[in-house]
């Protein structure tokens, strides 16, 4: 068996960062085929030859992206994909908890100008660090006799009941709820239309829905905004947000970001 100590440390070093319309987990697609067109750009750093390096990269139509999962929050052996009804193996997922979160993603390029690739159906995160760039040729990279593994067990089991539920219920705002929405409007955070989307699915915990049972109802942990709703029929029902952060946090903390919470904490209690 290998002695993971006489194995040598691989250091990467990024050539570029991305520019994506995505600035957190929960909004970003789970694949590039499902992000609806969004538009990106791959900025690549200057010096060591890289302008050199992309030279006839632009007679390819698809490229792919290899990436580091800068915002992964460490390596989990298991995991609950969307669309699986059960724990899976990582290696058996895209899933970002693994022990080297790499990632990779095959993007459509629509331009190279100079250092600066402008590409569509992007699923990586602002800022994401990019390791490196292939052109993806069909002929060795769509293997038409592959399979899809266990998810071709779970799309049976789906046809009866889908384990990735469509967007059903109906979604409202309590008065307070309202009030509240549009304190964090004027002060830059628009939370309305992704917490619809999410909440548009009911109460149905999963790797990318933070919520929980609390009391009677529901809470749903969105960024560093929480909401307490109910379900009645086919009706959500938001009465109200709180922040995240604990008291001493609030208290003593430094961040920036902080005396939004602050505010809202003082206006709403």
């Amino acid at each position: 068996m290998p002695d993971p100590a006489a194995v040598a440390t691989l250091t990467l070093r990024p050539i570029g960062v991305v520019h994506s319309p995505f600035r957190d987990r929960l909004s970003a697609p789970r694949q590039p085929r499902a992000a609806g067109g969004a538009l990106g750009t791959l900025e690549l750093f200057k010096g060591n030859g890289i302008e050199h390096a992309l030279e006839d990269l632009a007679s390819f139509r698809y490229i792919w992206v290899l990436f580091w999962f800068h915002a992964n929050e460490g390596f989990k052996p298991k995991v609950l994909p969307p669309r699986s009804s059960k724990r899976r193996g990582v290696f058996a997922t895209r899933a970002p908890y693994r022990p080297n979160p790499i990632g990779m993603s095959a993007v459509e390029l629509l331009a190279v100008e100079g250092l600066k690739l402008s590409v569509r159906n992007l699923d990586m995160l602002d800022q994401t660090p990019i390791l490196d760039l292939k052109p993806y040729v069909p002929y060795v990279d769509a293997i038409v006799e592959a399979n899809s593994g266990w998810l071709d067990t779970e799309a049976a089991v789906a046809a009866a009941a889908p384990a990735d539920p469509l967007p059903d219920y109906q979604v409202e705002f309590g008065p307070l709820a309202l009030e509240q929405l549009d304190f964090l409007l004027a002060h830059g955070v628009s939370l309305r239309a992704p917490v619809e989307d999410v909440l548009r699915l009911g109460a149905q915990p999963h790797g990318y829905r933070r919520m929980k049972p609390k009391g009677d109802g529901w809470v749903l942990a969105y960024k560093a905004w929480r909401l307490d709703f109910s379900i009645q029929g086919p009706c959500v029902t938001v009465a109200r947000i709180v922040t995240g952060y604990r008291p001493d946090s609030l208290a003593n903390g430094k961040e920036p970001e902080l005396e939004l919470h602050r505010a809202f904490v003082q206006r709403f209690g």
